[in-house]
């Protein structure tokens, strides 16, 4: 006779009670961590923090945007050119992002686990794809870390309705909706001098 037990009742940290988000009952302890796709939507296992795993996620978009930055600047100097290739280089990361969350969503066993923060880390530099690199101050990094952080949890329109999107387009999408709403705060707060 089989074993039929019941799933464990502990959910992966970070993550919404399954009955809330529509996902099934995925222990922590069947979740595939280093099965590839699963790995990088988590940030190397970021996502697994206890507490605000998409605050962390984020905050791994700020080194990622200094980084797309300087290497488009290296390339093309301080120049439009610079720009495009960092916003090519930007949007082939949230374009390779769709596919990679929505392998590891079906893995997690969830529509938009709160472990995957792959969104937070690749919608930083696409919201600082509005600052000049060298003008990517301490001081205007964490306005837009804060800005970030205010959009995607709340969520402001169209936000919420591009999270429901398919599978990694939706998980990745609200994010590009905050990013959005970060570069124009930005681009405010620049032309008005506040930062």
């Amino acid at each position: 006779m089989a074993n039929h037990t019941a799933p464990s009742a502990r959910y992966d940290v970070g993550m919404p009670d399954p009955a809330e988000s529509g996902g099934s009952l995925v222990a922590t302890a069947h979740v595939p961590w280093f099965a590839p796709a699963v790995f990088l939507a988590t940030a190397c296992g970021v996502g697994r923090v206890p507490f605000a795993p998409g605050t962390f996620g984020a905050m791994l978009g700020l080194p990622l945007s200094l980084a797309t930055g300087w290497l488009a600047s290296r390339m093309a100097g301080d120049t439009a050119a610079a720009t495009a290739i960092e916003a090519a280089m930007v949007v082939a990361i949230c374009g390779i992002s769709i596919p990679v969350c929505s392998r590891a969503a079906a893995l997690m066993g969830r529509k938009d686990p709160g472990a995957i923060v792959l969104d937070e880390v690749a919608s930083m530099p696409l919201a600082l794809l509005v600052i000049p690199p060298l003008a990517r101050t301490p001081q205007l990094l964490a306005v837009a870390f804060v800005l970030l952080r205010i959009f995607d949890i709340g969520k402001p329109f169209p936000c919420r309705q591009l999270e429901q999107l398919p599978t990694g387009l939706g998980i990745m999408a609200d994010d590009w909706g905050a990013a959005a709403w970060t570069a124009v705060c930005l681009v405010i707060a620049r032309w008005q001098h506040w930062i």
